[in-house]
Formats: structure tokens, sequence, C-alpha cells
């Protein structure tokens, strides 16, 4: 893809969607990170069903430490890993409360430093609570970049690199949720649905997906 095309493959993301957002559900910066933490390997609806019974009951780390391991699995048990996900949970939420006040740390090396907490759990904490350019590259970010020739890359780190040299900067607040969102609904991993793209005639994949 050219500059003009990526300038052009923004702008028209844009326009049809001008404050994306996340689609886990929350309401607090460590509701966000405890949602990512359990989202690992899982989907969004996935998460948004066991978090909607356990934030009411425990959404702070206090609470959930007082909660106790065995109930948090409770809680999140129909999560795929729910037991190493609670596990890793309750230590970060331990760590929270003795090292930051009970606070979610704002630095990528204080967030990567939490137990079941890695760069791209790091990243989406950056970009969506603290409105950091940051990009979080899943497994739809990372089709898509390839996919589009947006950014080719061989690895997440790669290709996450290569977005934040290529996407201009007016994009990068919002550029990890049009990208996800696209790969989630349009660029899909089976057969990219390219006769409803608003965004195929910037795309390098050939040939186009005809409409069935």
């Amino acid at each position: 893809m050219t500059p003009a095309q990526i300038e052009t493959f923004f702008a028209t993301l844009q326009a049809i969607n001008p404050l994306p957002a996340s689609e886990l559900e929350y309401t607090s910066v460590f509701e966000l990170l405890a949602a990512v933490l359990l989202s690992a390997q899982a989907t969004d609806v996935g998460v948004n069903k066991a978090t909607r019974r356990l934030f009411p009951v425990a959404n702070t780390p206090q609470q959930i430490i007082d909660l106790g391991l065995e109930r948090l699995e409770g809680y999140i048990k129909t999560i795929g890993l729910y037991r190493s996900k609670a596990k890793h949970l309750m230590e970060t939420c331990r760590i929270l409360v003795e090292r930051h006040g009970g606070q979610v740390p704002r630095t990528r090396a204080e967030l990567e430093a939490l137990p079941g907490v890695g760069r791209k759990t790091a990243n989406v904490v950056l970009n969506v609570a603290f409105g950091e350019p940051t990009m979080a590259v899943d497994t739809h970010i990372f089709r898509v970049g390839n996919r589009t020739g947006l950014a080719p890359g061989k690895t997440p780190l790669e290709v996450e690199l290569k977005l934040l040299k290529r996407v201009p900067e007016k994009y990068l607040p919002h550029a990890h949720h049009w990208l996800i969102l696209h790969g989630r609904y349009v660029c899909v991993a089976r057969t990219p649905r390219c006769w409803e793209c608003a965004v195929a005639r910037c795309c390098d994949y050939q040939p186009k997906t005809p409409a069935p």
C-alpha cells in the first residue's frame, strides 16, 4: 500500500466509524485491564458474559483479593484457561495493591511486569485507557496488516512497529480499533468479504473475493 492508499484507507474507516471503541465492557481502568487479561484466546462476548457477573461483586484489586482464588475461578470458569487466568489476575491485584496503591500503572514496563500482561495487553491499556498511540496486534490486526499490504511482517512485533511508522499520526489514537473491527467483521480469516469492503480499492489483496 502506498502512503496515498493508506491515507484513503484510514480516512474511509474514520468516516464510517468516527469514534471506535473496544467491544469489551468496562467502567474503569482496572476493569479494562482485568477484561483484557481475561480475553487471551477468548472472545470479547465470552469475557463480557463473565465480567457481568464478576464486576458487580468485585471490581477493584482489593475486592478481587478479598474474593479469594476459588470464588474468582467460579465467576470466570466459562472462559478458556480460566484457572491460569484467575491466578494471574489474583497475582496482578496483589502487585497493584502492594506496589501501586491499587492503581493501574501508566508505563509499559510497569504494565508488562504484571502477571498475565504481555505487550499486547499493555498496548490495549495504554491506548484505550490513557490515550497513547500504541498498536495492540492481535490475530485480526496481524492478518489485516499482512493481507492488505498495510504492514507486512512475520511476527506481531514486526507488524506493530511497521504500523506505527506507516499509519498517519492523526489516525493513530483509533487505528488499533479500526483494524480490529475491520478484521473481525469484514477482512475475516477464511474468506474476506471484499465485495462489501469500503476500503477494498486501497488494498493489495488479490484476487478480491466476489459476492456469493
